[in-house]
C-alpha cells in the first residue's frame, strides 16, 4: 500500500545461504549464468506458462552442461510473470477484504500479529504450503460468515478470516525475491502492488452494490467463490519457490511443494527439474523467529519511525472506518452510493504511495550524488542501500519531503470533520466534494508518509527486511486498532468537528519525533554500525 519498491525490500525473507543438493557426481557450478543463455527444446501445451515440456530439455544439468554456469533461476521470463500474476492476484484478498466490508475493526486488530506468524512460516514449511493453508482457513471462514446466526459469530470469524489471508502480500514479495534476479525484480514488484492498489478503489464499491442490491452476506459468498478460484489456481500452477527446497528450480519438488499439473503425464516432465538432484528440505522452524521483529523496537531511531507513521496510519485508519457512518447520517446515501464514497480515498492511497515511491528514488540518487561529489568519489561509483557509508546522509534524504506532507495532513485531517457539521453547509448541492477531497488528501498524505518512513526503516535495517516490516504492521495496526475502537464513541460523545481538530493536534504532538531523527538519526546509526550493526542477531538461528 505504501511505496512501490521498498516496502517490498523489507518482506523479503533470507535466501543467502541455500546448500546444495546436486549428487556428488554432478560438477559444482561456479556462478550466475544470464537467463539468455539457458535454453531448452520442445516445450508442451502449457510449457510456456507453468514449465512443462513433452520431450526432456537440453542445457540443463546432466543434460549437455556439465561444468557450465547456472543461471539464478531457471524459469523464463513469461514463467516469472505468470508466477506474479498468480501471487499478485492472491495478495489482492487482505486488501479486498478489508475494503470490500467497512468498517473492519476486526479486520484491523487480527492483522496485527499476522505477519510475525506467518513469516516463520514461510521459512520453516514453505511459501506454496502456507498460500494453501492460508486461502483454506480464509474459505472456511467465508463459509461460516455466509451463515453466521449472530454478530459474535461474524466478529470472530472475520477475525480468523482476516487473520488467514494477510500472509500473501508478503508472500508475493518473497516469491518474486526467489524466482527474480535484482534486475527483474522492480517491474515485477510494480505489477504485484498496481494489482492490489487498485482493489483499495474496487472492493468498497462491489461491497456497496452487493449489500444495496442483495445484502451483506452476499459481501462473502463472493469472497468464497473468488478464494476458491484462487486456491484453484495455486494448486495447479504455482510450484514452491522457496530456494532451499526447490533451489533455482532444478531440484524435484515432492508432495504438497510440487503444482498439481506436474503430475499429469499429458502436459510431460517438469521443463526445470534435473532428476539427478535431491530434494530440498526448508530448515527448522525456530520459536526465536517469532519474536525476533519485537527486537527491533530497542532501536532509538526505528521507534521513532514507528512511533510517528503509526500515528498517522491510525488516524488515516479511523477517517475511513468513520465514512459510511458519517455519509449515510449526513448526506442520506444508500449502500451502492456509500461504496462509491470510498473511492477518492483509494486513488489517494495509489497517488500517495506512487508519487512519494518515485521522490524516494529521486532524492536518493541526488544525495548519492552530492555524497560522491563531497567525497571526490568517481560519479561511478555504486552506492548500495544496503551498505551505506557510515556519514552518508541517509536519514536527511529519506525525510527532506515529511515537513510539507505533514503540514498538508494536518490541515486536511483538521477541516476535514467541519466540512460534515453544518447542515447548511452540507444542505447545498455538490457539497459532499468537499470533503471528499479532503479524503483524498488524507489519504495521500497518509500513505506519502508511512512510505517515507518505511524506506528509512528498510534502509536502517537492510538485513532484517522481514523483522522490519512485520513490526511496522504491528505498531500501525496497534495504534489502528485503538483509534478505530474509540471514534465513534468521540464522534457520538464531541461531535465530528472537533474529533477530527483535535486528531490534527495530535499529530502536531508527535511531530518532535522526526525532528530529533534528523539531527540525531545518523549518530544513532553510525553508533549501531560501529557496535557491529546487528549484535543481537548472533544468537539468533539462521534463516533462509
Amino acid at each position: 500500500m505504501f511505496s512501490l519498491k521498498h516496502q517490498f525490500d523489507a518482506e523479503h525473507f533470507r535466501d543467502d545461504q541455500v546448500p546444495s543438493k546436486i549428487e556428488p557426481d554432478v560438477p559444482p557450478v561456479p556462478k550466475i549464468l544470464p537467463e539468455e543463455a539457458w535454453t531448452r527444446t520442445s516445450q508442451g501445451t502449457l510449457g510456456k506458462v507453468i514449465g512443462s515440456v513433452r520431450e526432456q530439455r537440453v542445457g540443463g544439468i546432466g543434460g549437455g552442461l556439465e561444468g557450465k554456469e547456472q543461471p539464478y533461476h531457471t524459469y523464463s521470463r513469461s514463467e516469472k510473470w505468470t508466477l506474479v500474476a498468480i501471487v499478485g492476484v492472491a495478495g489482492l484478498f487482505p486488501g479486498l477484504s478489508a475494503n470490500i466490508y467497512l468498517p473492519a475493526l476486526n479486520a484491523v486488530a487480527s492483522v496485527c500479529f499476522a505477519s510475525i506468524l506467518w513469516g516463520p512460516l514461510a521459512d520453516a514449511i514453505g511459501r506454496r504450503s502456507v498460500y494453501i493453508y492460508s486461502f483454506l482457513v480464509y474459505i472456511i471462514s467465508s463459509i461460516v460468515l455466509s451463515f453466521s446466526p449472530n454478530f459474535a459469530v461474524l466478529l470472530v470469524f472475520r477475525g480468523i478470516q482476516a487473520a488467514a489471508i494477510a500472509s500473501t502480500v508478503s508472500l508475493g514479495s518473497v516469491v518474486i525475491h526467489d524466482i527474480s534476479l535484482p534486475t527483474e525484480q522492480d517491474s515485477f514488484y510494480t505489477f504485484s502492488q498496481g494489482i492490489r492498489n487498485y482493489t483499495i478503489v474496487l472492493a468498497p464499491i462491489i461491497g456497496g452494490l452487493l449489500s444495496n442490491y442483495l445484502n451483506f452476506r452476499a459481501v462473502f459468498v463472493f469472497l468464497l467463490g473468488l478464494s476458491i478460484a484462487a486456491l484453484v489456481v495455486i494448486l495447479l500452477f504455482l510450484p514452491e519457490t522457496h530456494r532451499s527446497v526447490a533451489g533455482n528450480g532444478t531440484w524435484p519438488l515432492t508432495g504438497i511443494h510440487q503444482p498439481l499439473i506436474w503430475r499429469f503425464k499429458i502436459f510431460g516432465k517438469p521443463a526445470h527439474v534435473d532428476e539427478r538432484s535431491l530434494s530440498g528440505v526448508a530448515p527448522p522452524l525456530a520459536a526465536r523467529g517469532f519474536i525476533e521483529p519485537l527486537l527491533l523496537l530497542r532501536e532509538k531511531d526505528i521507534l521513532l519511525s514507528l512511533l510517528f507513521s503509526g500515528a498517522i496510519f491510525a488516524i488515516w485508519t479511523m477517517v475511513t472506518v468513520s465514512t459510511a457512518g458519517l455519509f449515510r447520517s449526513v448526506f442520506g446515501l444508500n449502500e451502492a452510493l456509500l461504496g462509491l464514497v470510498f473511492i477518492p480515498s483509494g486513488l489517494g492511497t495509489i497517488a500517495g504511495s506512487t508519487l512519494m515511491g518515485n521522490l524516494l528514488n529521486r532524492d536518493f540518487l541526488t544525495a548519492s550524488s552530492s555524497y560522491k561529489a563531497h567525497h571526490s568519489l568517481p560519479p561511478s561509483t555504486a552506492i548500495s542501500r544496503s551498505s551505506l557509508p557510515a556519514h552518508f546522509p541517509l536519514e536527511h534524504a529519506r525525510l527532506v519531503r515529511l515537513p510539507m506532507v505533514t503540514i498538508i495532513f494536518v490541515i486536511s485531517i483538521s477541516f476535514y470533520g467541519f466540512t460534515l457539521s453544518y447542515p447548511a453547509l452540507t444542505e447545498r448541492p455538490g457539497w459532499i466534494l468537499v470533503p471528499l477531497l479532503f479524503q483524498f488528501l488524507i489519504a495521500a498524505t497518509a500513505n506519502a508518509v508511512c512510505a517515507i518512513h518505511q524506506t528509512l526503516i528498510t534502509d536502517l535495517w537492510p538485513k532484517n527486511g522481514a523483522s522490519s516490516a512485520a513490526i511496522s504492521n504491528v505498531v500501525r495496526c496497534v495504534f489502528a486498532a485503538v483509534g478505530v475502537a474509540v471514534v465513534q464513541l468521540f464522534i457520538k460523545s464531541v461531535d465530528v468537528g472537533p474529533v477530527f481538530l483535535s486528531l490534527g493536534l495530535v499529530v502536531m504532538v508527535f511531530v518532535p519525533l522526526p525532528i530529533v531523527q534528523w539531527y540525531w538519526g545518523g549518530d544513532w546509526r553510525r553508533e549501531r554500525d560501529s557496535q557491529g550493526s546487528n549484535d543481537w542477531e548472533e544468537d539468533m538461528p539462521e534463516k533462509v
